[in-house]
């Protein structure tokens, strides 16, 4: 390809075909909500997260994601709702999506329920022309990139208790091209298939141990299988590890600041060649609770 904005969509498309194509965290088990709708107002609280990940440190263009979302159950109803902004920023390229997500929760036994939801999204797509070399700055290839919006709708279902999880879902049914040379898509959004699975262990009354797994699957590209094990002590602390299949090592850490406020921190160190280019990856991220005598969540859970 001729132009530089080609090499980095080339290259980051690669790595997103065999990584991530969605935004990836390394803290998965408390942004639920960004892969399953069915998981809006699970918690019983008005929930708000949010997240800063920047990846690959050192390497230029690398990916920076920030997410922000808000869930609550509906009073008297078994219905929940979610709001979602995401900004995820590739070389020259910013792409936000605005979603809501809406489920409906059924008990299926004395300790577990089952619920369903739906994904409306609404993506803006950005090209920073400024970015590209001067002679490339005004092909009118690159002109229609700008602002360019696209819908998309998903679904998921969720099964879970205060102990464990299982969940199943497609954020985005809608494949969409955001690049194409000679009508050959270049960068193209594809179908991301999600399945989720999380249970805690009570070790002993102060010492608790979950195990987690996400895997994602994404036509022409390997299986992603992201599998972690944490630790809580006290209600308070959260140590543990995590591994992405043939792709990063990461520690986790967190603390329960009080009853409804929580920090996380996540460190991803590369496993595959990119490790000679870049410093590691960083995630931050907080969550706020609304609670009260009649919403307060009992057992403190890591998802």
């Amino acid at each position: 390809m001729r132009t530089r904005i080609i090499v980095w969509i080339v290259i980051f498309a690669s790595i997103s075909s065999y990584a991530q194509q969605d935004a990836q965290f390394t803290q998965y088990m408390y942004n639920t909500i960004s892969v399953n709708p069915a998981y809006a107002g699970s918690r019983g609280a008005m929930s708000i997260f949010g997240l800063y990940r920047t990846q690959w440190i050192g390497l230029d263009g690398a990916p920076e994601t920030s997410s922000f979302s808000l869930n609550t159950p509906l009073n008297n109803t078994n219905l929940g709702l979610g709001v979602s902004l995401l900004s995820d920023k590739i070389g020259p390229t910013n792409e936000t999506g605005l979603s809501v997500d809406l489920s409906y929760t059924v008990p299926t036994s004395e300790t577990f329920k089952l619920s369903f939801g739906i994904k409306g999204t609404a993506n803006l797509f950005n090209l920073d022309i400024d970015k590209l070399n001067p002679e490339d700055q005004g092909d009118p290839q690159f002109q229609g990139l700008n602002s360019k919006i696209s819908p998309n709708i998903g679904v998921g279902v969720y099964w879970h208790s205060d102990k464990a999880y299982v969940g199943l879902s497609i954020p985005n049914f809608i494949e969409t091209n955001r690049y194409s040379d000679n009508d050959v898509a270049i960068y193209k959004d594809k179908i991301n298939y999600y399945f989720i699975a999380g249970y805690v262990i009570d070790i002993d009354p102060s010492i608790k141990f979950k195990p987690a797994l996400l895997t994602k699957m994404v036509k022409g590209a390997p299986l992603q299988v992201d599998l972690s094990g944490n630790f809580m002590f006290n209600d308070k602390f959260v140590v543990g590890l995590a591994y992405r299949w043939s792709a990063a090592v990461s520690v986790l850490a967190g603390f329960q600041i009080t009853d409804g406020l929580y920090i996380g921190y996540g460190y991803d160190h590369e496993t595959t060649s990119l490790r000679r280019f870049n410093s590691g990856s960083h995630e931050i991220f907080l969550r706020f609770e609304f609670l009260n005598k009649y919403s307060r969540i009992t057992s403190p859970r890591f998802f």
